[in-house]
């Protein structure tokens, strides 16, 4: 019986195999300066990312300076070339304000109620990675929704911080602050106790707060699957009652909040802090 040596073709079906199409890709750096017009402390820098990170560190000085690595990135040639040149990032500056902002294919500032966000699809994929030098006491307006974290360094003033898909890390602040992302930690250190309100919120992740051991503040914390750890000591306070709907025979029906809230200190401000899938810690700065 003769034996046959019948050759594998894995090789040749290897062969045949179609790679994936790669991206084609074009960058760009921008630098921007900008003087104020008036004080740091009575300014705003505001901006409006949709993909790609945001830093932002405070320094003695007194320019707002703005560096952005841009990446478009697609499929064709053609695409690209409609990337490049219909994509375009603005800027805006008014007495008491500063604002970068992403003015096409569409409007990212949230005052524009989404201005052509609800046009033709856009075939490219673009990315802004903002790297920026502020006044210490300038008050920040910053956000991003993809494709990147928001970290804050040695800024004093006011923040106000949102991000939807990454974390958000705030160093060395002294003001007010309202945090906020969906998939992502919080994370701030305060060197001063902040004055005013501030609420820290993600829907999934942790949030880790640090004050200064002279804190004085009423907080109020939610957490669904978590737990709420702290080295403060901290008396508990009753829940409290709230209007939830006035019937249209004048009776008021009253509901009972589902946060628990804390004194800490002689009290003060109030503190929020709400995650839904995570832990709350707040800390004493040691």
């Amino acid at each position: 019986m003769k034996i046959l040596a019948i050759p594998l073709l894995a090789g040749a079906v290897l062969c045949c195999t179609q790679s994936p199409a790669q991206k084609l890709e074009f960058s760009d750096h921008v630098k921007k300066e900008f003087t104020l017009s008036q004080n740091a402390a009575g300014s705003t820098l505001a901006i409006y990312n949709i993909n790609g990170s945001i830093k932002v560190e405070g320094y003695d000085g007194d320019k707002v300076i703005l560096e952005i690595d841009k990446k478009i990135t697609a499929k064709s040639k053609e695409v690209l070339e409609e990337g490049k040149n219909q994509f375009k990032v603005e800027f805006d500056q008014k007495a008491d304000s500063i604002i970068a902002y992403i003015a096409d294919p569409f409007d990212s500032r949230p005052t524009r109620g989404r201005k052509n966000w609800n046009g033709p699809k856009i075939e490219y994929h673009f990315e802004l990675n903002f790297t920026v030098k502020v006044p210490y006491s300038l008050n920040l307006q910053v956000s991003t929704v993809n494709g990147g974290d928001v970290t804050i360094y040695n800024v004093t003033g006011a923040l106000g911080v949102n991000n939807v898909n990454g974390a958000i890390k705030v160093a060395n602040a002294k003001g007010a602050a309202k945090v906020s992302t969906v998939n992502g930690n919080v994370e701030a250190n305060f060197v001063t106790l902040p004055p005013g309100e501030s609420d820290f919120k993600t829907l999934n992740g942790d949030i880790k707060i640090t004050y200064p051991s002279a804190l004085s503040a009423d907080c109020q914390f939610k957490s669904f699957n978590g737990k709420f750890y702290t080295d403060f000591p901290a008396e508990p306070l009753p829940a409290r009652v709230v209007k939830n709907l006035e019937t249209s025979n004048s009776k008021t029906v009253y509901k009972l909040n589902t946060e628990t809230y804390i004194r800490i200190g002689k009290g003060g401000p109030t503190y929020k802090f709400e995650t839904f899938n995570g832990n709350i810690y707040l800390k004493k700065q040691s």
